[in-house]
């Protein structure tokens, strides 16, 4: 039987909580050494270790991680922000080429990892509730940290593949035959483990350098739950709630800051596996020599920046080869082991919120107040003010400003078009093979083969 596996492994002093490669995310297995999941879960560095493991989990697999295929990459290559190079018919060209089939090998990656991060959550978050040995204060971090990561995983989920199951448990019988549930209640759901998690716990960061939750990450994420749900009042209060924070965060006004580990436009990052090192992110997308080996940045990008946008120079860089020049994200700078860590891989950042609160001000009719936030990002670019006047005017702003601001982060491009109805339009005119269907990802073929509940297949697949 394939299993979920649940580590209990001894490292130095403390135990870690690690979780075997799944291979579905149905399974669970039985504990690899002695060590019981009671005793885990009635010390603190050992409970708070097993939390930790998920954090670690998200950087090295599946949606979020920086590497060839986190969504950085597949979403940037879906979308118009990535040209490939990769071989035809290797998984970086289908997604670029829009000939992704349900036996695609980084389709299924995403949804095992996904799941297995879930399944991880859902192991604690169970362990937590006869854990009387942990402080009512620790149960509560550690919970609302698990109900954070559980929804924010879902979130990337639906958006992705569109109707899914929404795991909260992690009984083998129960999840072997579970069945997928509507978008709507996937987002009610979502909302809902991120409102429990933003109450349970605080504003202060439980680890240094902001590589876990608070209260803060939880409003962040939700903000931009709430504008895709096109809640706009709520994405603006959830927004406002960071933003209004301006002894914790801070716009770094030199561009080249803003990814280091000490910015403080960061809300959330994570930290890179070993000490030294730096960021997947920048060892898998700054170019050393051209030709490519896999992608370039789109030179359309480029050339849809004002000539004065100060990130041109500093977030875009260049290889060239004879008369050949291919661009590459140069938001992350340094790569390898660099003896001190210089930049974590970042999962939300201040300018975001600034431009979801700009979109959600904008659909309220509150124009000016939208302007005003759009204006914060794009002084901070080196750009004059929005010249914007109407709804329409302003909306068209900020959708050019994500485009600028946001590009290679983890999909927003490709969520952005999807979720404002532009994604046929713009797609239809670069893309030969792009139709309609590709709006939603294929449910892997491999879990439909062992759970017939997971059927229908999305559409045009």
């Amino acid at each position: 039987m394939k299993k979920i596996i649940v580590y209990k492994a001894c490292f130095t002093l403390a135990i870690l909580i690690l979780t075997n490669a799944c291979e579905d995310f149905l399974d669970a297995g039985e504990p690899f050494n002695e060590i019981s999941q009671e005793q885990i879960f009635n010390d603190e560095v050992t409970a708070q270790a097993a939390v930790t493991s998920i954090y670690a989990h998200i950087r090295d697999a599946g949606v979020l991680n920086g590497g060839l295929f986190g969504l950085s990459i597949l979403e940037g290559l879906y979308a118009d922000e990535l040209v490939s190079y990769a071989t035809p018919g290797q998984p970086l060209d289908n997604f670029y080429a829009h000939t992704i089939v349900p036996s695609n090998g980084a389709v299924l990656d995403i949804w095992k990892s996904s799941y297995k991060t879930i399944y991880m959550a859902n192991a604690v978050l169970e362990s937590l509730e006869n854990s009387p040995q942990l402080t009512l204060e620790s149960r509560n971090r550690l919970k609302g940290e698990c109900l954070f990561l559980r929804g924010v995983i879902h979130f990337y989920l639906v958006n992705l593949f569109g109707e899914v199951p929404y795991i909260t448990g992690t009984d083998f019988e129960t999840n072997s035959t579970v069945s997928r549930v509507d978008t709507t209640t996937i987002y009610q759901n979502s909302v809902q483990d991120l409102q429990q998690a933003k109450n349970l716990l605080t504003d202060t960061y439980p680890s240094a350098y902001r590589t876990r939750t608070n209260r803060y990450v939880v409003a962040a994420f939700l903000a931009r739950v709430q504008l895709y749900m096109r809640n706009w009042n709520l994405a603006e209060v959830e927004s406002s709630i960071v933003l209004e924070n301006t002894v914790l965060f801070q716009l770094e006004q030199e561009l080249s800051n803003e990814f280091l580990k000490e910015s403080t436009s960061t809300i959330w990052h994570l930290a890179p596996r070993n000490l030294g090192e730096n960021t997947y992110e920048a060892n898998n997308l700054i170019l050393s020599q051209g030709p490519p080996p896999n992608f370039a940045l789109n030179p359309e990008l480029l050339a849809s920046m004002e000539t004065i946008d100060l990130r041109r120079s500093n977030w875009i860089g260049e290889v060239s080869n004879g008369a050949d020049t291919w661009y590459y994200p140069f938001k992350y700078r340094h790569r390898g082991n660099t003896g001190t860590t210089m930049e974590y891989s970042v999962m939300l950042r201040l300018s975001e919120q600034y431009l979801i609160r700009s979109e959600a001000r904008a659909m309220q009719g509150n124009l000016e107040d939208a302007k005003s936030d759009l204006n914060v990002v794009r002084q901070r670019s080196g750009l004059n003010n929005t010249e914007a006047t109407t709804q329409q005017e302003i909306m068209e702003a900020i959708a050019l400003e994500r485009r600028h601001e946001l590009f290679t982060e983890h999909g927003h491009r490709w969520f952005d078009i999807r979720r404002t109805g532009q994604a046929d339009a713009i797609l239809s005119q670069i893309k030969p093979n792009w139709d309609l269907s590709n709006l939603l990802l294929p449910i892997p073929e491999s879990e439909i083969l062992m759970n017939g509940n997971l059927l229908p297949q999305n559409p045009g697949y």
